[in-house]
Formats: C-alpha cells, sequence, structure tokens
C-alpha cells in the first residue's frame, strides 16, 4: 500500500469505521492478488473513497480514476490523487484497455475491458444491458442497500441542514420512487418527524407510519405534491418527473433531487431545485458517511477479483451471495454499524426488489 495514503487514510478515520475495507486491504497487502492490474475506478471522488482506493493499492492494481463529468466530487482530492501514485484520467487514458473497469452510472461502459466491468448503481443498468462482457451489478445485492438505505437518508437530512432547510417534525415529504434510496431518504424522514408520502407504481414497502400513493392516480400525485413542503425524487430514472414540471416549479414545494440523473428533467430550472438539481446530499464534504459505504467499497474492489479469476459469466449478475456473507459479517463483528443494522434489517429486506428504484412515478 502507498504509505502516504495509508497514513492519510489513518489520519482520518478509526479502522472500526471501515472494517470490510480494512480486512480486505490487510489480507491483500500479503497476497497481492491485483498485482500488475490496470483498474479503471469511476467511485465519485471524495476523501472517503481514498479507502477504497488504499485497498486497491494494497493488492497491488495499477488505479487509474475517472472522474466522469456529472459526478460530483472533491476537486482537492482529486489534485492530491497522483501524489499518491493514483493516475486522473485523461481523455486519452479512457481510449486504453484496463484488466477492470470499477464503474459509477455507466460512466465508462464505452472504455475497453480485459475481464469485465462492475456497476455501483442502478441507474448505470440500462448502460450495460447487452454487454457481451462479464458485469457484476453491486447494486443489486443486500450489501448495497446499507448504502443507499442507511447511508442516503442520513446524507439527506445532514444536507438539509446544511442547506438551511432541516426536515422538521410534522413537516409534509414526498417522495417520488419507492426503492431502496427513496426508502431510506422516507425512513430518515419519518424518524424526523416528518408526515411522508411515498409515490410508486406499485404498493411498495414503506417505513412505519408513512403512506403509498400510486404513481397512476394523478390526481392523488397532484394532491399530495401540492401540499408537500419537500419533494423529493428517488426513481433512479432521467425525465422521470418531467410530467410533473409544470406544477413542480408552479409550487412552493422544495424540490431535492437524491438520484444520479436529473429526475426533473429540462422543464425544472436547476435554479428551482437544491444544489441545482444535482444529488442532495453532494452539497456536503462527506455526502455518505464512510461507514455506510465500506460495506459497498469493499465489495466493487472485490468484485475486480471476481472478474480477474474468470468467476462471473457474460452478461449482468449480481453480487455472489457468498462475497456480501463474508462483508456483512465483517461489519457486524467489528464495525461500528452492528447494532443499527440488527435494528434496521428487516426495513432492509423490505425494498430488496432492485428494479423498484427504477420505476417511474
Amino acid at each position: 500500500m502507498n504509505r502516504d495514503m495509508s497514513a492519510a487514510v489513518a489520519r482520518s478515520w478509526d479502522p472500526d469505521e471501515y472494517p470490510a475495507l480494512a480486512a480486505q486491504a490487510d489480507t491483500w497487502m500479503v497476497d497481492r492478488p491485483l498485482a500488475g492490474m490496470r483498474v479503471l475506478d469511476a467511485t465519485p471522488v471524495y476523501a472517503n473513497t481514498m479507502v477504497k482506493y488504499a485497498a486497491l493499492l494494497a493488492g497491488g492494481a495499477q488505479v487509474t480514476v475517472g472522474a466522469p463529468t456529472g459526478i460530483p466530487a472533491d476537486a482537492d482530492v482529486l489534485r492530491r490523487l497522483p501524489d499518491f501514485g493514483i493516475a486522473v484520467a485523461t481523455p486519452a487514458d479512457l481510449e486504453r484497455t484496463y484488466d477492470v473497469v470499477l464503474d459509477c452510472a455507466g460512466a465508462h461502459a464505452g472504455v475497453a475491458s480485459r475481464f469485465g466491468y462492475a456497476e455501483l448503481t442502478r441507474s448505470g443498468l440500462e448502460r450495460y444491458a447487452g454487454c457481451p462482457q462479464p458485469v457484476v451489478m453491486v447494486d443489486s445485492g443486500l450489501v448495497k442497500q446499507i448504502e443507499t438505505t442507511l447511508g442516503t437518508g442520513d446524507g439527506f437530512l445532514r444536507a438539509m441542514v446544511q442547506l438551511g432547510h432541516p426536515v422538521r417534525a410534522g413537516a409534509p415529504v414526498v417522495v417520488l420512487g419507492g426503492g431502496k434510496v427513496g426508502f431510506g431518504v422516507a425512513a430518515a424522514c419519518r424518524r424526523a418527524g416528518a408526515t411522508v408520502t411515498v409515490v410508486d407504481p406499485r404498493p411498495v414497502a414503506v417505513p412505519e407510519g408513512a403512506d403509498w400513493v400510486d404513481s397512476a392516480d394523478a390526481g392523488g400525485v397532484a394532491q399530495v405534491v401540492a401540499a408537500a413542503w419537500c419533494v423529493v425524487s428517488a426513481t433512479g430514472r432521467r425525465d422521470a418527473l418531467a410530467p410533473l414540471a409544470e406544477q413542480l416549479v408552479g409550487g412552493r414545494a422544495l424540490l431535492a433531487n437524491m438520484g444520479a440523473e436529473d429526475e426533473f428533467g429540462a422543464g425544472v430550472p436547476a435554479a428551482r431545485a437544491l444544489n441545482g438539481k444535482v444529488p442532495v446530499n453532494f452539497v456536503l464534504a462527506e455526502p455518505t458517511r464512510l461507514r455506510y459505504l465500506d460495506p459497498t467499497l469493499a465489495l466493487s474492489n472485490a468484485a475486480a477479483l471476481e472478474l480477474a479469476h474468470g468467476r462471473v459469466p457474460a452478461g449482468v449478475h449480481a453480487p455472489d451471495a457468498e462475497l456480501e456473507r463474508s462483508i456483512m459479517a465483517q461489519v457486524r463483528a467489528v464495525g461500528t454499524l452492528a447494532a443499527e443494522l440488527d435494528a434496521a434489517l428487516p426495513s432492509l429486506a423490505g425494498p430488496s426488489t432492485p428494479d423498484r428504484q427504477d420505476q417511474r412515478p
């Protein structure tokens, strides 16, 4: 592992905040399973992403970071990466072939890869449909629900505080999209005491005390949106809320996007939505706390090894179940999340069907 990066990580976080990545780095430092492999990583670049890079470096990988346009990043962290032996991709670099591409939002689906791809987000799935190479859909497993359900909800509440609009008891919040992200935001708002309505095409599991409205019920949707203090988009689909643009622009509700794409569409000006329609948690220095990201980032790294060893057949596949169980066991045994997981796991099991997040409201 790059000693400077190891020291930077140690200064910023305790190992019990990233038990899965810590165990991965310790093992890989001895085994060096990625020695000489060229890895392109598109994980959103923030300070806590360095813990992911540290594990890859410990495994011997040659890491290039692709920071795609449209995906928020910390410019200071990007500037410092070469100091740690990590290249930041230029357009010419993206014309090269990598051994493995660890992607986000399908940004590098067109980059050549010898062994295949691992995709972090549900929104990237359509870019890999029909891919003739192996693709691990990290979003599809239980591990990712820790980030998207617990971490994203926590990030939403923190972001609203930073933006000057804390979620208060009794505030009517409408969440469009009942998948993992929407469920997490809705659950966090309920914990804050808000009155929550989830809009989705199907009667999805909603947090205790929240209401559900069928997105096909145009009148019902219009009614709850008109009464909302805040409308949150979490469908996982670009332009999903475009049919509601006129009402959203003309209304008084705060508009918050929590999807990787612009879910409000061109009819809603960037200035009308919080954080310019960029996911509101990206206003934070740490959009998702490391303890929630750790299992997902470790799984993304582990997917590189699965792909390199030929353990993933062609096409898009969920993560290996045994690998996920191993990561969950590490988190429960060592990490700070054990008690929270015990309380939340029944809820996490509710919206586990991955395509629920990807429905139009």
